[in-house]
């Protein structure tokens, strides 16, 4: 991150370093607010950095011997962060949800159960909702991890493992609203998730099954069966066929192409509509066999190739279309470039 100018905190500014900058009709330097926001934010991240690693470290091992799932709580901007922790850990390989302390104490303390662990999000570490589920945390023996601003507040006492921030100043100048403490819980949070994702081997593929609707998800899951043309859609003639039908059949099926095939339905050649203009530029008669024009040695690939692999390999290749083919050779599907775009791998 490039370097910020060197600003007062909000509790230095004053009314007399409020002047607009030249051009600006305000008479406030909301810009001069926000670099003063950024640096108290960035001294909260420098603080949570001198934190002894040790709870840290017990408390990775904690989550990662985790027999059941992580359940994180937390009351008002501490359930925000706390919300986006879960989902964090869920997504990268450590089963996860967020219960919302409230709802718990009326209820939604099922949700908890032996095998589970539990994280509790408080700045203060006195947050009367979750203090209210202590007892019932205990007495089902669920481990306890609590993120507080420092180790003296009940939550941290009651703990097995008790994670602090430090005790920065908020970046709001009344000193009230969540901010660095917010900030702070959220990268301990990234800091938990990423220390878990290293030490499962968690890999691309598995980040991919959780996110079977994203750009990953898409180019890792999607195998060319899933796209290719097949059945009616196929683009085919038999050996034999003269090139002008070879020609209605590409033209028909508006896909470039066109396989040549036995009476087994194995690939002999495939034709495209560049072999077409090759062909009609050296004056071939349009009623010759397919044969004699077509590419006798076809690119194939076998069906569970990934579409992120034949977009990989057509691109290499320099080809529009793939034929996919069965292990002996018998014409199975047709996938284009245009298919794979459009599904979403590139």
């Amino acid at each position: 991150m490039p370097d910020l100018p060197l600003v007062p905190s909000h509790a230095e500014l004053s009314s007399s370093d409020t002047a607009a900058p030249a051009g600006l009709s305000t008479g406030r330097d909301f810009h001069r607010s926000a670099l003063a926001t950024i640096r108290t934010e960035i001294t909260a991240l420098e603080l949570l950095a001198e934190q002894p690693a040790e709870p840290f470290q017990r408390a990775c091992e904690l989550l990662l011997n985790c027999q059941g799932r992580v359940v994180v709580s937390g009351m008002g901007k501490s359930g925000h962060i706390g919300r986006k922790i879960a989902a964090t850990l869920a997504s990268t390989g450590t089963p996860s949800f967020f219960m919302h302390p409230g709802e718990a104490a009326h209820g939604d303390l099922g949700m908890l159960v032996p095998g589970d662990v539990l994280i509790a999000i408080s700045n203060s570490g006195e947050s009367d909702e979750i203090r209210r589920l202590i007892p019932v945390v205990q007495y089902h023996q669920i481990p306890l991890i609590t993120i507080t601003r420092d180790s003296h507040s009940y939550m941290a006492s009651v703990a097995q493992v008790a994670l602090t921030l430090g005790r920065a100043p908020e970046a709001c100048p009344l000193g009230l609203a969540p901010t660095s403490s917010t900030t702070a819980t959220l990268v301990l949070g990234d800091a938990l998730a990423v220390a878990l994702l290293e030490n499962r081997g968690f890999t691309k593929d598995d980040f991919a099954l959780s996110h079977p609707a994203g750009a990953l998800g898409r180019r890792l899951l999607t195998r060319v069966s899933d796209v290719m043309h097949q059945g009616e859609e196929l683009p085919i003639v038999r050996s034999g066929t003269r090139l002008r039908e070879a020609l209605m059949e590409i033209t028909s099926k508006r896909l470039g192409v066109t396989a040549i095939v036995d009476e087994q339905q194995h690939l002999l050649g495939i034709f495209t509509d560049g072999d077409l203009r090759r062909t009609l530029d050296q004056n071939f008669s349009m009623d010759m066999p397919i044969e004699q024009v077509m590419t006798k040695t076809p690119v194939t690939l076998p069906l569970n190739t990934s579409a992120a692999e034949a977009l990989e390999f057509m691109e290499l290749k320099k080809v529009n279309q793939l034929l996919m083919t069965d292990n002996e050779q018998r014409l199975i599907g047709v996938i284009t470039l245009h298919d794979l775009i459009q599904a979403g791998v590139r």
